[in-house]
Protein backbone atom coordinates (compact mmCIF):
# COMPACT_ATOMS: atom_id res chain seq x y z
CA UNK A 1 0.00 0.00 0.00
CA UNK A 2 0.85 3.50 -0.81
CA UNK A 3 2.64 5.48 2.35
CA UNK A 4 -0.73 7.26 3.13
CA UNK A 5 -3.11 4.25 4.31
CA UNK A 6 -2.50 1.00 5.67
CA UNK A 7 -5.40 -0.84 4.21
CA UNK A 8 -7.69 -0.03 1.39
CA UNK A 9 -11.72 0.47 2.19
CA UNK A 10 -12.58 -2.91 0.91
CA UNK A 11 -9.91 -4.85 2.08
CA UNK A 12 -10.28 -5.05 6.46
CA UNK A 13 -12.23 -7.95 7.93
CA UNK A 14 -13.35 -9.39 11.28
CA UNK A 15 -9.35 -10.78 11.88
CA UNK A 16 -8.27 -7.36 12.05
CA UNK A 17 -10.52 -6.41 14.84
CA UNK A 18 -7.98 -4.72 17.55
CA UNK A 19 -5.79 -2.97 14.63
CA UNK A 20 -5.13 0.47 14.23
CA UNK A 21 -5.45 1.45 10.61
CA UNK A 22 -5.43 4.29 8.46
CA UNK A 23 -7.42 4.70 5.72
CA UNK A 24 -8.35 7.07 3.01
CA UNK A 25 -11.33 8.28 0.25
CA UNK A 26 -14.52 10.11 -0.83
CA UNK A 27 -16.83 10.76 2.50
CA UNK A 28 -19.64 8.76 0.40
CA UNK A 29 -22.56 9.67 3.52
CA UNK A 30 -22.81 10.78 6.87
CA UNK A 31 -25.68 9.71 9.18
CA UNK A 32 -26.30 11.44 12.29
CA UNK A 33 -28.08 9.48 14.88
CA UNK A 34 -27.01 11.98 18.15
CA UNK A 35 -25.00 14.73 19.04
CA UNK A 36 -22.18 12.92 19.30
CA UNK A 37 -22.93 9.71 17.17
CA UNK A 38 -22.33 9.52 13.36
CA UNK A 39 -22.15 6.93 10.94
CA UNK A 40 -19.61 7.79 7.82
CA UNK A 41 -18.97 6.00 5.09
CA UNK A 42 -15.81 6.13 3.39
CA UNK A 43 -15.19 5.05 -0.43
CA UNK A 44 -12.31 4.56 -2.12
CA UNK A 45 -11.53 2.29 -5.39
CA UNK A 46 -11.61 -1.25 -3.58
CA UNK A 47 -14.92 -0.59 -1.41
CA UNK A 48 -16.67 1.09 1.19
CA UNK A 49 -15.76 0.91 5.10
CA UNK A 50 -17.99 2.06 7.76
CA UNK A 51 -16.19 5.10 9.93
CA UNK A 52 -17.97 5.42 13.76
CA UNK A 53 -17.82 8.83 14.90
CA UNK A 54 -18.18 8.95 18.88
CA UNK A 55 -17.26 12.01 20.21
CA UNK A 56 -18.57 15.79 19.74
CA UNK A 57 -15.27 16.85 19.00
CA UNK A 58 -14.60 15.02 15.62
CA UNK A 59 -18.37 15.57 15.20
CA UNK A 60 -17.74 18.71 14.46
CA UNK A 61 -15.40 18.25 12.14
CA UNK A 62 -17.61 16.26 10.54
CA UNK A 63 -20.31 18.58 9.85
CA UNK A 64 -18.20 20.79 8.39
CA UNK A 65 -17.23 18.41 5.53
CA UNK A 66 -19.27 18.37 2.72
CA UNK A 67 -19.95 14.74 0.75
CA UNK A 68 -17.43 13.58 -1.72
CA UNK A 69 -14.60 15.30 -0.34
CA UNK A 70 -11.35 13.21 0.20
CA UNK A 71 -10.45 12.87 3.90
CA UNK A 72 -7.53 10.71 5.81
CA UNK A 73 -8.57 8.75 9.15
CA UNK A 74 -6.88 6.50 11.75
CA UNK A 75 -8.08 4.71 13.99
CA UNK A 76 -9.31 1.39 16.11
CA UNK A 77 -10.75 -1.89 13.29
CA UNK A 78 -14.01 -3.13 15.77
CA UNK A 79 -16.68 -5.88 15.08
CA UNK A 80 -20.01 -4.33 13.65
CA UNK A 81 -23.00 -5.07 16.01
CA UNK A 82 -25.29 -4.63 13.41
CA UNK A 83 -23.65 -6.44 10.55
CA UNK A 84 -24.07 -5.90 6.70
CA UNK A 85 -23.92 -9.19 5.15
CA UNK A 86 -24.09 -7.51 1.68
CA UNK A 87 -20.74 -5.75 2.02
CA UNK A 88 -17.24 -7.10 2.02
CA UNK A 89 -16.17 -5.07 4.80
CA UNK A 90 -20.06 -5.46 6.65
CA UNK A 91 -18.76 -7.39 9.87
CA UNK A 92 -16.27 -4.38 11.23
CA UNK A 93 -16.25 -0.69 11.71
CA UNK A 94 -13.58 1.67 12.34
CA UNK A 95 -13.26 4.15 15.37
CA UNK A 96 -11.09 7.21 14.40
CA UNK A 97 -8.87 9.12 16.90
CA UNK A 98 -8.21 11.16 13.90
CA UNK A 99 -9.49 12.89 10.89
CA UNK A 100 -8.07 15.09 8.48
CA UNK A 101 -9.16 16.49 4.92
CA UNK A 102 -6.93 16.19 1.95
CA UNK A 103 -9.41 17.90 -0.64
CA UNK A 104 -12.38 19.13 0.58
CA UNK A 105 -15.41 19.26 -1.99
CA UNK A 106 -16.16 23.00 -2.01
CA UNK A 107 -19.98 22.37 -3.59
CA UNK A 108 -22.95 21.47 -0.98
CA UNK A 109 -25.02 19.87 -3.67
CA UNK A 110 -23.49 17.43 -6.21
CA UNK A 111 -24.94 17.20 -9.81
CA UNK A 112 -26.41 14.09 -9.08
CA UNK A 113 -25.79 11.51 -6.05
CA UNK A 114 -23.18 9.44 -6.95
CA UNK A 115 -24.20 6.07 -6.61
CA UNK A 116 -27.38 7.08 -8.84
CA UNK A 117 -25.65 8.63 -10.98
CA UNK A 118 -26.84 6.73 -14.09
CA UNK A 119 -30.31 7.71 -13.56
CA UNK A 120 -29.09 11.30 -14.32
CA UNK A 121 -29.35 13.14 -17.69
CA UNK A 122 -26.64 11.32 -20.19
CA UNK A 123 -25.58 15.36 -21.19
CA UNK A 124 -24.48 15.94 -17.35
CA UNK A 125 -23.12 12.48 -16.62
CA UNK A 126 -20.67 13.62 -19.53
CA UNK A 127 -20.22 16.97 -18.51
CA UNK A 128 -19.20 15.41 -14.74
CA UNK A 129 -17.97 12.70 -16.35
CA UNK A 130 -14.67 12.55 -13.31
CA UNK A 131 -18.00 12.38 -10.94
CA UNK A 132 -20.05 9.80 -13.04
CA UNK A 133 -16.87 7.62 -12.95
CA UNK A 134 -16.51 7.48 -8.66
CA UNK A 135 -19.57 5.35 -9.17
CA UNK A 136 -18.55 1.77 -8.48
CA UNK A 137 -21.18 0.19 -11.70
CA UNK A 138 -19.60 2.81 -14.02
CA UNK A 139 -16.03 2.18 -12.65
CA UNK A 140 -16.40 -1.73 -13.07
CA UNK A 141 -16.97 -1.12 -16.86
CA UNK A 142 -13.83 0.89 -17.14
CA UNK A 143 -12.15 -1.92 -15.08
CA UNK A 144 -13.89 -4.35 -17.25
CA UNK A 145 -12.16 -2.92 -20.30
CA UNK A 146 -8.61 -2.55 -18.99
CA UNK A 147 -9.02 -6.49 -17.79
CA UNK A 148 -10.24 -7.77 -21.15
CA UNK A 149 -7.60 -5.26 -23.18
CA UNK A 150 -5.07 -7.21 -20.94
CA UNK A 151 -5.97 -10.40 -21.76
CA UNK A 152 -5.93 -9.57 -25.41
CA UNK A 153 -2.73 -8.70 -25.29
CA UNK A 154 -1.66 -11.76 -23.89
CA UNK A 155 -3.31 -14.17 -25.83
CA UNK A 156 -2.29 -12.23 -28.86
CA UNK A 157 1.44 -12.74 -28.02
CA UNK A 158 0.85 -16.03 -26.95
CA UNK A 159 0.22 -16.91 -30.24
CA UNK A 160 3.75 -15.40 -31.76
CA UNK A 161 2.02 -11.82 -32.67
CA UNK A 162 4.43 -8.52 -32.08
CA UNK A 163 2.58 -5.47 -31.01
CA UNK A 164 4.04 -2.73 -33.28
CA UNK A 165 2.32 0.79 -33.59
CA UNK A 166 2.16 2.81 -36.43
CA UNK A 167 1.48 6.33 -37.03
CA UNK A 168 -1.22 8.10 -36.20
CA UNK A 169 -0.48 11.15 -38.67
CA UNK A 170 -0.66 9.90 -42.08
CA UNK A 171 -2.21 10.92 -45.54
CA UNK A 172 -5.64 11.10 -46.18
CA UNK A 173 -7.17 8.01 -47.92
CA UNK A 174 -10.28 7.05 -49.58
CA UNK A 175 -11.22 4.15 -47.28
CA UNK A 176 -14.80 4.88 -46.80
CA UNK A 177 -15.46 7.05 -44.01
CA UNK A 178 -14.54 10.81 -43.45
CA UNK A 179 -11.28 11.53 -42.51
CA UNK A 180 -9.85 14.16 -39.70
CA UNK A 181 -7.42 16.27 -41.05
CA UNK A 182 -4.71 18.16 -39.20
CA UNK A 183 -2.75 21.02 -40.63
CA UNK A 184 0.74 20.49 -41.46
CA UNK A 185 2.65 24.02 -39.72
CA UNK A 186 5.97 23.44 -42.18
CA UNK A 187 3.95 22.25 -45.41
CA UNK A 188 1.20 25.17 -45.63
CA UNK A 189 -2.05 24.10 -47.56
CA UNK A 190 -1.55 20.54 -46.74
CA UNK A 191 -2.77 18.01 -44.58
CA UNK A 192 -2.34 14.91 -42.09
CA UNK A 193 -4.83 12.06 -41.26
CA UNK A 194 -5.34 10.49 -38.71
CA UNK A 195 -6.03 7.04 -39.61
CA UNK A 196 -9.26 5.19 -40.09
CA UNK A 197 -7.24 2.10 -39.37
CA UNK A 198 -3.77 0.99 -39.71
CA UNK A 199 -4.74 -0.59 -43.12
CA UNK A 200 -2.18 0.13 -45.10
CA UNK A 201 0.43 0.16 -42.92
CA UNK A 202 -0.15 -3.24 -41.25
CA UNK A 203 -0.30 -4.77 -44.64
CA UNK A 204 3.03 -2.56 -44.99
CA UNK A 205 4.33 -4.73 -42.29
CA UNK A 206 3.68 -8.05 -43.75
CA UNK A 207 5.75 -6.82 -46.86
CA UNK A 208 8.65 -5.94 -44.81
CA UNK A 209 8.98 -9.55 -43.03
CA UNK A 210 6.71 -9.05 -40.27
CA UNK A 211 4.99 -12.63 -39.97
CA UNK A 212 2.46 -11.67 -37.02
CA UNK A 213 1.14 -8.05 -35.91
CA UNK A 214 -1.16 -6.98 -33.76
CA UNK A 215 -1.70 -3.71 -31.87
CA UNK A 216 -4.71 -2.11 -29.75
CA UNK A 217 -4.90 0.75 -32.41
CA UNK A 218 -6.63 3.87 -32.65
CA UNK A 219 -9.39 4.76 -35.13
CA UNK A 220 -10.16 8.00 -36.18
CA UNK A 221 -13.37 8.49 -38.17
CA UNK A 222 -15.84 11.45 -38.87
CA UNK A 223 -19.17 9.57 -38.37
CA UNK A 224 -22.13 9.87 -36.77
CA UNK A 225 -22.51 8.31 -33.55
CA UNK A 226 -24.84 5.51 -32.70
CA UNK A 227 -25.77 3.25 -29.75
CA UNK A 228 -23.10 0.89 -30.78
CA UNK A 229 -20.88 3.70 -32.75
CA UNK A 230 -19.05 6.43 -30.68
CA UNK A 231 -18.32 9.43 -32.94
CA UNK A 232 -13.96 10.49 -33.37
CA UNK A 233 -12.37 7.61 -32.33
CA UNK A 234 -12.48 3.79 -31.41
CA UNK A 235 -10.48 1.16 -30.60
CA UNK A 236 -10.27 -2.05 -32.16
CA UNK A 237 -7.40 -5.27 -32.31
CA UNK A 238 -5.59 -4.83 -35.39
CA UNK A 239 -4.14 -7.99 -36.63
CA UNK A 240 -2.29 -9.12 -39.74
CA UNK A 241 -0.49 -12.95 -40.28
CA UNK A 242 1.63 -13.28 -43.29
CA UNK A 243 1.94 -16.68 -45.54
CA UNK A 244 -2.03 -17.05 -44.04
CA UNK A 245 -5.25 -18.10 -45.59
CA UNK A 246 -9.03 -17.20 -44.60
CA UNK A 247 -9.06 -20.42 -42.28
CA UNK A 248 -5.70 -19.28 -40.26
CA UNK A 249 -7.27 -16.01 -39.08
CA UNK A 250 -10.57 -17.39 -38.17
CA UNK A 251 -8.77 -20.00 -36.33
CA UNK A 252 -6.95 -17.30 -34.46
CA UNK A 253 -10.09 -15.07 -33.41
CA UNK A 254 -11.68 -17.65 -31.96
CA UNK A 255 -9.03 -19.18 -30.01
CA UNK A 256 -8.78 -15.49 -28.28
CA UNK A 257 -12.49 -14.27 -28.62
CA UNK A 258 -13.87 -17.36 -27.20
CA UNK A 259 -12.01 -17.56 -23.56
CA UNK A 260 -12.66 -13.63 -23.11
CA UNK A 261 -16.17 -14.34 -23.52
CA UNK A 262 -15.93 -16.85 -21.23
CA UNK A 263 -14.13 -15.63 -18.54
CA UNK A 264 -15.35 -11.57 -18.69
CA UNK A 265 -18.88 -12.00 -20.27
CA UNK A 266 -21.74 -11.65 -17.84
CA UNK A 267 -23.81 -14.28 -19.81
CA UNK A 268 -21.81 -17.58 -19.02
CA UNK A 269 -23.06 -19.77 -22.68
CA UNK A 270 -21.09 -18.68 -24.95
CA UNK A 271 -20.63 -20.28 -28.84
CA UNK A 272 -17.97 -22.91 -28.63
CA UNK A 273 -15.09 -22.53 -31.63
CA UNK A 274 -15.21 -23.78 -34.58
CA UNK A 275 -18.04 -20.70 -34.88
CA UNK A 276 -20.63 -21.16 -37.12
CA UNK A 277 -20.19 -19.61 -40.87
CA UNK A 278 -22.46 -18.34 -43.23
CA UNK A 279 -22.39 -16.99 -47.05
CA UNK A 280 -23.00 -13.65 -47.03
CA UNK A 281 -26.30 -14.51 -49.63
CA UNK A 282 -27.50 -17.46 -47.32
CA UNK A 283 -27.59 -15.07 -44.36
CA UNK A 284 -29.62 -12.49 -46.56
CA UNK A 285 -31.95 -15.20 -46.89
CA UNK A 286 -32.59 -16.54 -43.93
CA UNK A 287 -31.91 -13.26 -41.43
CA UNK A 288 -32.23 -10.31 -43.49
CA UNK A 289 -29.16 -8.91 -41.97
CA UNK A 290 -25.40 -9.58 -42.67
CA UNK A 291 -25.33 -8.97 -39.15
CA UNK A 292 -27.88 -11.93 -37.73
CA UNK A 293 -28.93 -12.61 -34.07
CA UNK A 294 -28.55 -16.11 -33.92
CA UNK A 295 -30.28 -16.20 -30.56
CA UNK A 296 -33.63 -15.25 -31.81
CA UNK A 297 -34.68 -19.16 -33.70
CA UNK A 298 -36.85 -17.21 -36.32
CA UNK A 299 -36.04 -17.67 -39.72
CA UNK A 300 -37.42 -16.00 -43.17
CA UNK A 301 -39.12 -18.23 -45.17
CA UNK A 302 -39.32 -17.07 -49.47
CA UNK A 303 -43.36 -16.99 -50.04
CA UNK A 304 -42.73 -15.00 -53.63
CA UNK A 305 -44.28 -18.37 -55.04
CA UNK A 306 -46.97 -18.73 -52.89
CA UNK A 307 -48.32 -14.82 -52.66
CA UNK A 308 -47.10 -12.79 -55.12
CA UNK A 309 -49.71 -13.28 -57.83
CA UNK A 310 -52.64 -13.24 -55.25
CA UNK A 311 -54.24 -10.02 -56.15
CA UNK A 312 -52.86 -8.11 -53.34
CA UNK A 313 -51.26 -5.42 -54.62
CA UNK A 314 -48.30 -4.55 -52.91
CA UNK A 315 -47.02 -8.03 -53.67
CA UNK A 316 -47.51 -8.08 -57.64
CA UNK A 317 -44.27 -8.17 -59.25
CA UNK A 318 -42.04 -7.93 -55.88
CA UNK A 319 -40.21 -10.29 -53.96
CA UNK A 320 -42.45 -11.82 -50.45
CA UNK A 321 -41.02 -12.53 -47.39
CA UNK A 322 -42.74 -14.25 -44.53
CA UNK A 323 -41.63 -14.90 -40.77
CA UNK A 324 -43.61 -18.18 -38.93
CA UNK A 325 -43.84 -17.36 -35.21
CA UNK A 326 -45.22 -20.21 -33.58
CA UNK A 327 -46.94 -20.22 -29.69
CA UNK A 328 -47.90 -16.24 -30.86
CA UNK A 329 -49.01 -14.75 -27.56
CA UNK A 330 -48.94 -10.37 -28.28
CA UNK A 331 -51.47 -8.08 -28.48
CA UNK A 332 -53.41 -6.26 -31.48
CA UNK A 333 -51.86 -3.25 -29.50
CA UNK A 334 -48.32 -5.11 -29.71
CA UNK A 335 -48.80 -5.99 -33.35
CA UNK A 336 -49.77 -2.14 -34.56
CA UNK A 337 -46.66 -1.04 -32.80
CA UNK A 338 -44.35 -3.84 -33.85
CA UNK A 339 -45.76 -2.64 -37.63
CA UNK A 340 -45.51 1.03 -37.00
CA UNK A 341 -41.17 0.57 -35.54
CA UNK A 342 -40.95 -1.54 -38.59
CA UNK A 343 -41.67 0.79 -40.93
CA UNK A 344 -39.70 3.58 -38.69
CA UNK A 345 -36.47 1.84 -39.12
CA UNK A 346 -36.59 0.43 -42.47
CA UNK A 347 -38.58 3.04 -44.09
CA UNK A 348 -41.17 0.39 -45.54
CA UNK A 349 -44.58 -1.12 -44.76
CA UNK A 350 -45.05 -4.36 -43.72
CA UNK A 351 -47.90 -7.05 -43.47
CA UNK A 352 -48.88 -10.18 -41.00
CA UNK A 353 -51.72 -12.48 -40.17
CA UNK A 354 -52.67 -14.61 -37.80
CA UNK A 355 -53.83 -18.22 -37.26
CA UNK A 356 -56.47 -18.29 -34.71
CA UNK A 357 -56.51 -21.51 -32.68
CA UNK A 358 -59.26 -23.02 -35.09
CA UNK A 359 -56.68 -22.32 -37.53
CA UNK A 360 -58.63 -19.91 -39.38
CA UNK A 361 -56.68 -16.52 -40.90
CA UNK A 362 -57.73 -13.43 -38.85
CA UNK A 363 -56.60 -9.80 -38.93
CA UNK A 364 -53.76 -7.63 -40.99
CA UNK A 365 -54.17 -8.81 -44.69
CA UNK A 366 -56.00 -12.60 -43.55
CA UNK A 367 -58.57 -11.71 -46.42
CA UNK A 368 -56.48 -11.74 -49.40
CA UNK A 369 -54.39 -14.76 -47.80
CA UNK A 370 -57.75 -16.76 -47.39
CA UNK A 371 -57.87 -17.88 -51.78
CA UNK A 372 -54.66 -19.70 -51.28
CA UNK A 373 -54.98 -20.74 -47.15
CA UNK A 374 -54.46 -24.91 -48.31
CA UNK A 375 -51.05 -23.89 -50.05
CA UNK A 376 -49.92 -21.49 -47.31
CA UNK A 377 -50.64 -23.63 -44.62
CA UNK A 378 -48.94 -26.15 -46.13
CA UNK A 379 -45.91 -24.45 -47.53
CA UNK A 380 -45.30 -22.57 -44.27
CA UNK A 381 -46.37 -25.43 -41.72
CA UNK A 382 -48.77 -22.92 -39.92
CA UNK A 383 -50.06 -24.17 -36.73
CA UNK A 384 -53.15 -22.61 -34.42
CA UNK A 385 -51.96 -19.68 -32.45
CA UNK A 386 -49.32 -18.81 -34.98
CA UNK A 387 -48.60 -15.18 -36.53
CA UNK A 388 -47.08 -13.98 -40.07
CA UNK A 389 -45.03 -11.27 -40.92
CA UNK A 390 -44.86 -10.47 -44.38
CA UNK A 391 -42.47 -8.44 -46.48
CA UNK A 392 -42.59 -7.26 -50.35
CA UNK A 393 -40.24 -5.15 -52.88
CA UNK A 394 -37.33 -5.59 -54.54
CA UNK A 395 -35.32 -8.07 -53.53
CA UNK A 396 -32.48 -6.57 -50.84
CA UNK A 397 -35.75 -4.37 -50.01
CA UNK A 398 -38.09 -6.88 -48.72
CA UNK A 399 -35.50 -9.06 -47.41
CA UNK A 400 -33.88 -6.35 -45.05
CA UNK A 401 -37.10 -5.01 -44.37
CA UNK A 402 -37.89 -8.73 -43.21
CA UNK A 403 -35.09 -8.43 -40.72
CA UNK A 404 -36.12 -5.69 -39.52
CA UNK A 405 -39.07 -7.62 -38.38
CA UNK A 406 -37.39 -10.51 -37.32
CA UNK A 407 -35.47 -8.95 -34.76
CA UNK A 408 -38.99 -7.35 -33.30
CA UNK A 409 -40.77 -10.38 -33.22
CA UNK A 410 -37.73 -11.78 -31.15
CA UNK A 411 -37.39 -9.02 -28.53
CA UNK A 412 -41.57 -9.35 -28.57
CA UNK A 413 -41.47 -13.24 -27.68
CA UNK A 414 -39.07 -14.26 -25.25
CA UNK A 415 -40.06 -17.69 -26.12
CA UNK A 416 -37.89 -17.33 -29.40
CA UNK A 417 -35.07 -15.55 -27.99
CA UNK A 418 -32.37 -17.13 -25.35
CA UNK A 419 -31.27 -13.71 -24.50
CA UNK A 420 -28.92 -14.69 -21.90
CA UNK A 421 -26.19 -16.40 -24.12
CA UNK A 422 -23.35 -14.88 -26.59
CA UNK A 423 -23.95 -16.71 -30.27
CA UNK A 424 -20.98 -16.03 -32.53
CA UNK A 425 -21.40 -16.49 -36.20
CA UNK A 426 -18.75 -15.81 -39.16
CA UNK A 427 -20.21 -14.51 -42.43
CA UNK A 428 -18.15 -14.86 -45.52
CA UNK A 429 -18.31 -14.64 -49.13
CA UNK A 430 -19.49 -10.91 -49.21
CA UNK A 431 -19.57 -9.76 -52.98
CA UNK A 432 -16.65 -8.21 -54.17
CA UNK A 433 -19.08 -5.75 -56.11
CA UNK A 434 -22.41 -3.56 -55.69
CA UNK A 435 -24.35 -1.03 -57.10
CA UNK A 436 -24.21 2.50 -56.03
CA UNK A 437 -26.89 4.03 -54.56
CA UNK A 438 -25.97 7.19 -55.21
CA UNK A 439 -23.98 6.69 -58.49
CA UNK A 440 -26.16 3.93 -60.25
CA UNK A 441 -22.36 2.17 -61.18
CA UNK A 442 -20.34 -0.52 -60.46
CA UNK A 443 -18.89 0.15 -56.82
CA UNK A 444 -16.20 -1.82 -54.51
CA UNK A 445 -18.58 -3.65 -51.52
CA UNK A 446 -16.75 -4.03 -48.56
CA UNK A 447 -12.96 -3.79 -49.40
CA UNK A 448 -11.12 -2.54 -52.09
CA UNK A 449 -8.10 -4.45 -51.00
CA UNK A 450 -9.48 -8.27 -50.86
CA UNK A 451 -8.63 -10.84 -53.07
CA UNK A 452 -11.54 -12.08 -55.00
CA UNK A 453 -12.56 -15.89 -54.95
CA UNK A 454 -10.94 -16.93 -58.11
CA UNK A 455 -8.36 -14.75 -58.67
CA UNK A 456 -7.32 -12.85 -61.71
CA UNK A 457 -9.15 -15.04 -64.24
CA UNK A 458 -12.63 -14.58 -62.41
CA UNK A 459 -11.92 -10.68 -63.03
CA UNK A 460 -10.55 -10.74 -66.37
CA UNK A 461 -14.07 -12.84 -67.63
CA UNK A 462 -15.91 -10.09 -65.66
CA UNK A 463 -13.53 -7.35 -67.99
CA UNK A 464 -14.80 -9.87 -70.79
CA UNK A 465 -18.73 -9.73 -70.29
CA UNK A 466 -18.39 -13.30 -69.53
CA UNK A 467 -19.72 -13.10 -66.05
CA UNK A 468 -22.15 -10.52 -63.94
CA UNK A 469 -19.36 -8.32 -61.64
CA UNK A 470 -21.97 -8.52 -59.37
CA UNK A 471 -21.78 -12.62 -58.83
CA UNK A 472 -18.07 -12.09 -57.35
CA UNK A 473 -16.94 -12.94 -53.85
CA UNK A 474 -14.51 -12.44 -52.17
CA UNK A 475 -11.97 -13.79 -49.38
CA UNK A 476 -13.73 -11.44 -46.75
CA UNK A 477 -15.58 -12.14 -43.22
CA UNK A 478 -17.31 -10.76 -40.11
CA UNK A 479 -17.26 -11.51 -36.80
CA UNK A 480 -21.48 -11.08 -35.65
CA UNK A 481 -22.00 -11.55 -31.64
CA UNK A 482 -25.57 -11.40 -31.01
CA UNK A 483 -26.32 -8.98 -33.67
CA UNK A 484 -24.05 -6.96 -33.63
CA UNK A 485 -20.42 -6.65 -36.40
CA UNK A 486 -17.45 -7.30 -33.87
CA UNK A 487 -14.57 -7.92 -36.49
CA UNK A 488 -13.81 -7.38 -40.24
CA UNK A 489 -11.25 -8.98 -42.20
CA UNK A 490 -10.21 -10.21 -45.09
CA UNK A 491 -7.62 -11.88 -47.20
CA UNK A 492 -5.45 -9.40 -48.82
CA UNK A 493 -5.08 -8.86 -52.64
CA UNK A 494 -1.02 -8.83 -52.61
CA UNK A 495 -0.75 -8.56 -56.00
CA UNK A 496 -0.23 -5.59 -57.61
CA UNK A 497 -1.13 -7.36 -61.40
CA UNK A 498 -4.85 -8.31 -59.86
CA UNK A 499 -5.26 -5.03 -57.65
CA UNK A 500 -5.17 -3.14 -60.71
CA UNK A 501 -7.62 -5.48 -62.15
CA UNK A 502 -10.14 -5.13 -59.38
CA UNK A 503 -10.04 -1.37 -60.02
CA UNK A 504 -10.61 -1.47 -63.61
CA UNK A 505 -13.75 -2.72 -63.16
CA UNK A 506 -14.27 0.31 -60.88
CA UNK A 507 -13.07 2.77 -63.20
CA UNK A 508 -9.88 3.49 -61.95
CA UNK A 509 -6.46 2.24 -63.88
CA UNK A 510 -2.95 1.74 -63.25
CA UNK A 511 -2.11 5.10 -62.57
CA UNK A 512 -5.33 5.77 -59.88
CA UNK A 513 -4.14 2.73 -57.84
CA UNK A 514 -0.57 4.23 -57.86
CA UNK A 515 -1.68 7.85 -56.85
CA UNK A 516 -4.18 6.90 -54.24
CA UNK A 517 -1.86 3.55 -52.41
CA UNK A 518 1.44 4.90 -53.77
CA UNK A 519 3.33 2.57 -50.65
CA UNK A 520 1.41 -0.23 -50.98
CA UNK A 521 1.17 -0.39 -54.98
CA UNK A 522 5.35 -0.22 -54.86
CA UNK A 523 6.10 -2.38 -51.70
CA UNK A 524 3.41 -5.21 -53.33
CA UNK A 525 6.07 -4.54 -56.56
CA UNK A 526 8.92 -5.96 -54.09
CA UNK A 527 7.51 -9.28 -53.59
CA UNK A 528 4.92 -9.61 -51.13
CA UNK A 529 4.18 -12.34 -49.23
CA UNK A 530 -0.33 -13.61 -49.36
CA UNK A 531 -1.54 -12.18 -46.13
CA UNK A 532 -4.92 -11.73 -44.33
CA UNK A 533 -6.08 -10.24 -41.24
CA UNK A 534 -9.26 -9.09 -39.49
CA UNK A 535 -10.05 -6.34 -36.72
CA UNK A 536 -12.17 -7.20 -33.41
CA UNK A 537 -13.58 -3.80 -32.55
CA UNK A 538 -12.45 -3.35 -28.60
CA UNK A 539 -15.12 -1.33 -27.50
CA UNK A 540 -18.02 -3.11 -28.66
CA UNK A 541 -16.15 -6.33 -27.52
CA UNK A 542 -16.68 -4.64 -23.94
CA UNK A 543 -20.20 -3.27 -24.51
CA UNK A 544 -21.13 -6.78 -25.17
CA UNK A 545 -19.71 -8.12 -22.18
CA UNK A 546 -20.87 -6.18 -20.24
CA UNK A 547 -24.58 -6.18 -21.68
CA UNK A 548 -24.85 -3.14 -21.96
CA UNK A 549 -26.87 -0.70 -24.48
CA UNK A 550 -25.12 1.93 -25.65
CA UNK A 551 -21.20 2.01 -25.60
CA UNK A 552 -20.25 5.05 -24.50
CA UNK A 553 -20.87 2.99 -20.67
CA UNK A 554 -17.97 1.45 -21.51
CA UNK A 555 -15.46 4.10 -22.17
CA UNK A 556 -13.74 6.15 -20.18
CA UNK A 557 -14.62 9.77 -21.53
CA UNK A 558 -16.99 9.49 -24.32
CA UNK A 559 -18.20 11.97 -26.73
CA UNK A 560 -21.61 12.57 -26.85
CA UNK A 561 -24.27 11.69 -30.02
CA UNK A 562 -22.55 15.42 -31.47
CA UNK A 563 -18.96 14.76 -31.30
CA UNK A 564 -18.68 16.90 -28.65
CA UNK A 565 -16.65 16.83 -25.48
CA UNK A 566 -18.98 18.78 -23.01
CA UNK A 567 -16.45 18.05 -20.35
CA UNK A 568 -13.29 19.31 -21.70
CA UNK A 569 -15.23 22.07 -24.46
CA UNK A 570 -13.93 20.24 -27.41
CA UNK A 571 -14.58 21.35 -30.25
CA UNK A 572 -13.58 25.17 -29.38
CA UNK A 573 -12.63 27.94 -31.27
CA UNK A 574 -8.89 28.51 -31.34
CA UNK A 575 -7.10 32.02 -31.59
CA UNK A 576 -6.19 33.56 -34.77
CA UNK A 577 -2.20 33.54 -34.13
CA UNK A 578 -2.87 29.44 -34.40
CA UNK A 579 -4.77 30.06 -37.37
CA UNK A 580 -2.15 32.15 -38.65
CA UNK A 581 0.77 29.58 -37.91
CA UNK A 582 -1.21 27.16 -39.75
CA UNK A 583 -1.99 29.44 -42.76
CA UNK A 584 -5.93 28.87 -42.33
CA UNK A 585 -8.64 31.01 -42.94
CA UNK A 586 -12.04 30.49 -40.89
CA UNK A 587 -14.89 31.28 -43.61
CA UNK A 588 -18.34 30.81 -41.79
CA UNK A 589 -21.89 31.85 -43.58
CA UNK A 590 -22.98 33.97 -41.12
CA UNK A 591 -26.56 33.08 -39.46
Amino acid sequence: MTQSRTHNCGELRLTDAGKTVTLVGWMENVREVGASLAFVVLRDFYGTTQIVIESEEMMKTVKGINKESTISITGVVRERASKNPKLATGEIEVVPGSLSILGRCRYNELPFEINRSRDADEAVRLKYRYLDLRNPAVKSNIVLRCNVVASLRKLMTERGFLEITTPILTASSPEGARDYLVPARKHPGKFYALPQAPQQFKQLLMTSGFDRYFQIAPCFRDEDARGDRTPGEFYQLDMEMAFAEQDDVLGVLESVLEPVFREYGIYKRVTPAPFRRIRFNDAMELYGTDKPDLRIDLEITDATALLAGGGFEPFAGNVVKAIVVSDFNATRKQIDKLVADVEVQSGQKSYWFRVDENGEFVGGIAKFIQPVKEQVVKALQLQPNSFVGVTAGKKAVAQKTAGVMRVKLGNLCPNHMDKEQYQFCWIVDFPMYEIGEESGELEFCHNPFSMPNGGLEILEKAARGEIDPLTITAFQYDLVINGYESASGAVRNHDPEIMVKAFELVRLGEEDVKAKFPAMYNAFCYGAPPHAGAAPGVDRIVMLLAAEDTIREIIPFPMNKNAQDVMMGAPSEVTQKQLDELHIKVDLEEK
